[in-house]
Parts: C-alpha cells; sequence; structure tokens
C-alpha cells in the first residue's frame, strides 16, 4: 500500500495534506519518495531554521540520543541549562520555561498571567483580532478567528480581543479586572501581519502605566526569522512574557516561554510542568540552532530577507492584477493576493516550488534561514510562472 494510501487510512483527518511523501532533505531540498526534488520554501512551516540535514545539527542529535534521550524535570540537564544560559544572555528576560510546542508554550503563559494576577484578582486577558495562537483550549480561545471556534462549544471565560495596530481599541478594552495583554509581533495565519513599532511602544507603556502583562507570542516570528534573536529586538520593545518554539530546535519538538523574574516567581513547584519538555535531546538540538544564529546566521536573515522582499515586489509588479500587496519582516514574508491562494499555491508545488498559505488570500514565504540569493531567485522564476 502507497503511503499516502496508508495515511488515508489510519490517519486522523486534521489536515487537508498534498499527496506527497518527501523521503530525505539536504539544505532548501526536499525529495518525494519518487525522487523529484522541490525547493523547500515552507522549512515545516517555519521549523527547519538550519534546513534539511544540517551536519551539526545531525551530530548533535546523533551523539545526544547515545549518551541520554530523557530525564524528565525532576532533575537538570546540561543541554537544558545551557540553551537557558545562552537564551536570557542574549536576551531581556530572565527565566525560561521549556515545553514541546507553541500551543503548550502559549498555555503556560496564560496560566503564568493568571496566576500572576491571583494576587489582585485580576484574571482578563486581551489578545488580538485575527491572532493566532495555537489548537489547544487556551491557545484557542486566545486567537481573534472566529472560525478556529467553531464547533468546540463555550471557550474559555475572561478573554477579550482588540484590534491589532489599533492603540485606543487596545485602551479601550482594557479594564480593572486586565492582568495582560496577548499579541505577535508579527501576525502569522492573520496574514503576514507586522505590528507597527509606535503601536508596541503605546501598548508598552499602558501596560507599565496599569501593571499589566505584556505578552508576546514569537512562536513563529522569532527564533531569528526577522533577523534578530527574538522578535521584540527587532522592534525594541521589550515584553514582561514571550513565548516560542517551532524553529528553535530546528525541527524536532520544542517549545519555551521565557518572562521577567517579577512575573517568573509567581510560579512555584506543582503550578505547572511538561514531562518531556527541554528534555536533552531537544535542547541539545536548540544549543546548535542559536549557537548558529549568533554566529553569522542573523546576518543571512537580514541579507537575505531585504533580497527576497525586493524580488517578490519585482514579481508582484509583474501581475499587478493578482497581487494586492507584499508585507512582512526578514525570512517571514506575505503576498496577498485578490483571488484565493490555494491554486497558485499548488501549481508552484507543481513546478517544484514547496509554498503554504496565511489564510485564504496570502502566499507565505519562510524559507530555512540558510537561504541563498540563488534560491531565493529559483524560487521567484517559479512563482512568476505559477501566478501567470
Amino acid at each position: 500500500m502507497k503511503t499516502a494510501d496508508l495515511g488515508e487510512k489510519y490517519v486522523m483527518k486534521t489536515y487537508s495534506r498534498f499527496p506527497l511523501t518527501f523521503e530525505r532533505g539536504e539544505g532548501m531540498y526536499v525529495y518525494d519518495e519518487n525522487g523529484k526534488e522541490y525547493l523547500d520554501f515552507v522549512a515545516g512551516i517555519a521549523v527547519n531554521s538550519l534546513g534539511h540535514n544540517h551536519p551539526k545539527l545531525v551530530k548533535a542529535i546523533s551523539e545526544q540520543a547515545a549518551k541520554l534521550i530523557h530525564i524528565s524535570n525532576l532533575y537538570y540537564s546540561r543541554p537544558q541549562c545551557t540553551l537557558a544560559q545562552k537564551l536570557v544572555e542574549n536576551g531581556s528576560l530572565d527565566k525560561v520555561f521549556f515545553c514541546n510546542s507553541g500551543a503548550e508554550a502559549i498555555e503556560s503563559a496564560l496560566k503564568l498571567a493568571r496566576k500572576y494576577g491571583s494576587k489582585t484578582g485580576r484574571q482578563e486577558i486581551i489578545t488580538m483580532h485575527k491572532s493566532f495562537h495555537g489548537r489547544t483550549f487556551g491557545a484557542v480561545t486566545a486567537t481573534g478567528q472566529d472560525h478556529y471556534h467553531e464547533g468546540f462549544g463555550d471557550m474559555l471565560p475572561n478573554i477579550k480581543y482588540a484590534t491589532f495596530n489599533d492603540f485606543e481599541s487596545v485602551k479601550n478594552t482594557v479594564t480593572e479586572n486586565t492582568v495582560a495583554i496577548l499579541m505577535e509581533p508579527v501576525q502569522g495565519e492573520g496574514g503576514i501581519i507586522p505590528a507597527k513599532k509606535e503601536f508596541l511602544e503605546q501598548v508598552r507603556a499602558l501596560c507599565d502605566e496599569k501593571d499589566i502583562l505584556l505578552m508576546f507570542d514569537e512562536v513563529q516570528c522569532g527564533v531569528g526569522r526577522l533577523g534578530t534573536l527574538f522578535a521584540y529586538q527587532t522592534y525594541g520593545v521589550v515584553p514582561d512574557v514571550m513565548s516560542t518554539a517551532k524553529g528553535i530546535a530546528g525541527g524536532v519538538p520544542c517549545g519555551l516561554m521565557m518572562a521577567k523574574e517579577k512575573v517568573a516567581e509567581a510560579f512555584v513547584p506543582g503550578d505547572h510542568a511538561s514531562t518531556f519538555g527541554g528534555n536533552p535531546l531537544a535542547t541539545a538540538a536548540g544549543n546548535v540552532v542559536v549557537d548558529e544564529l549568533l554566529g553569522g546566521l542573523l546576518d543571512n536573515v537580514k541579507e537575505q530577507g531585504a533580497y527576497l522582499r525586493e524580488k517578490l515586489e519585482e514579481v508582484s509588479a509583474k501581475h499587478k492584477d493578482l497581487v494586492k500587496e507584499v508585507r512582512g519582516i526578514g525570512l517571514m514574508q506575505g503576498m496577498e493576493l485578490t483571488e484565493p491562494a490555494g491554486d497558485y499555491i499548488a501549481k508552484a508545488i507543481d513546478m517544484g516550488l514547496l509554498l503554504v498559505g496565511a489564510g485564504k488570500y496570502i502566499i507565505r514565504f519562510v524559507p530555512s534561514l540558510i537561504v541563498s540569493k540563488e534560491d531565493i531567485d529559483k524560487a521567484m522564476e517559479i512563482l512568476d510562472k505559477a501566478l501567470g
């Protein structure tokens, strides 16, 4: 039986999958079971930061697997503590909680905010319309898009929504019961919409004034994707709590939540946990990713991000009737079309370029952070043909 047939028969249908089965990858390329080559501008949905089969990543994972894969958080492990040190010393937050995914990282932040607010009785958390924060109940309630809520009954209480990039909307949504404001510096599933710097600065000032926690969801836009280790560093606005995942371990499941000391101390033993979170295998991989980012890869993101944007604008100019706008930061770019993007993505895939959407009308470009100008040129050539 073919792999796709096995999947159709035995795997729960929670994804609309393309009829492709991939067997191996190398750098920016993946190869299906028939040997066909595809240039990968999806990167496992912004996960494979170092591309496929990166030698340092493979070596670290292999060596760690031969030593210790899992020991639980009843004990310390060197890879976890070392990764925590690097994240703290290269940012502005003080403590790290490790988990396994973006949704878990957001759940951790939501719980921490509620626990922090318990001393004053505040429970309300404000998030943004068009946001996306994950699939678990807390994360999906925080997601400001109604279609993600449909069919699941009542969402969690005390979560309200304001308009992204509209400070007056946020200010008017705040009440005496507000403990936290959660947002993505760049909205991902909502359509690749960057925050305005002034908006983040205004919300930061409001949070300082009212003792409200500012929480950033960097699950997709963090870990170097904007050209800085953390997305908040691109804006120069420091949150009190930050969650990230996706690219942190180059494809090994890993998520984390960071917080300032005064907030982190709200959690005490027993308040929150993750059995697999920050295990030696995942954090060994995470150390390689962070080392590569700090060792020069961030410069590549800035250079190639600017080049990708330039080339997307050139393609856009050739298809003015179809392309409405190009937007994004670094290697997180989106092209909004006047027609549904699905058919155009499928055409590109047929021609050997993996792309993914971000909403009905947006083509998303989130290649691995090792991408080169040659890769971008080839991708734009295929995109141009697909749009034509």
